[in-house]
């Protein structure tokens, strides 16, 4: 077995190379831990609790989310009270500009060893590559679960390609349940297409290096007309504090 130290090498070095390192769910496994594993049916039911997110400015109720926000450190993570997510026009020119107001993550997906164990596995990889790094970081947490229809489609990113304005950031899919597309795309900031790849299996992940890379995911479509269609997954931020 490949300990998770080497995986966490890879990453670090494909961050460094290329922007951005897809890690496939056998890496995520390793970074996780066993217990997390175990417990990974509980963690993903809890995107069945999401809210209505209500600051879609394209009039959509095709997305749910929950929030939250933790100081992070090698040493430590602590939740922060709960908060608005806030993100300038420069970045998000569809909903930015405004605080939003989300339903908070539940204690138990906070404090779960799958959240834990990502967050951790983020600050092993992006701290050796930030000069000087900061004491803590402000990370960001957000479960997305985004639907789609007959004759409706979802939007991943309804704003098209994008920097989310932060540091470094993971995306972790959690589930896909009848759904065509979806397509993750990785852009240099001068537009030059770098990757794209379908983040199909639970645990499929991407880090990205939010200064080099902008990334985006096309609109989802039911597979099986008739049948509902959605794709959930867990994005962390981090930012210096």
């Amino acid at each position: 077995m490949i300990p998770p130290e080497t995986f966490k090498q890879d990453i670090t070095a494909a961050l460094r190379d290329t922007g951005f390192s897809r890690v496939p769910p056998a890496q995520t496994d390793a970074l996780l831990g066993p217990e997390a594993v175990a417990g990974w049916d509980a963690f993903a039911d809890s995107w069945n609790d999401l809210g209505l997110d209500r600051f879609m400015a394209d009039g959509g109720r095709y997305r749910q989310r929950r929030f939250a926000a933790f100081s992070a450190s090698p040493e430590t993570i602590l939740r922060k009270p709960h908060q608005p997510h806030y993100q300038s026009r420069d970045y998000n020119g569809l909903n930015g500009g405004v605080q939003r107001w989300f339903e908070p993550v539940l204690d138990g997906v906070a404090e779960h060893p799958v959240t834990q164990g990502l967050l951790r596995a983020g600050l092993a990889a992006f701290h050796p590559l930030t000069v000087a790094p900061p004491r803590s970081w402000h990370v960001e947490l957000h479960q997305f679960r985004i639907e789609a229809g007959d004759g409706e489609a979802g939007l991943p990113t309804p704003e098209g390609a994008h920097r989310d304005g932060v540091d470094w950031v993971i995306v972790m899919l959690v589930e896909r349940c009848n759904v065509a597309s979806g397509v993750t795309d990785i852009f240099a900031n001068d537009g030059a297409r770098l990757g794209a790849f379908t983040l199909e299996q639970p645990r499929d992940a991407v880090f990205l290096d939010d200064h080099r890379v902008m990334h985006g995911v096309t609109a989802i479509h039911p597979l099986e007309p008739g049948q509902p269609a959605r794709r959930d997954v867990l994005v962390a931020t981090f930012r210096r504090e």
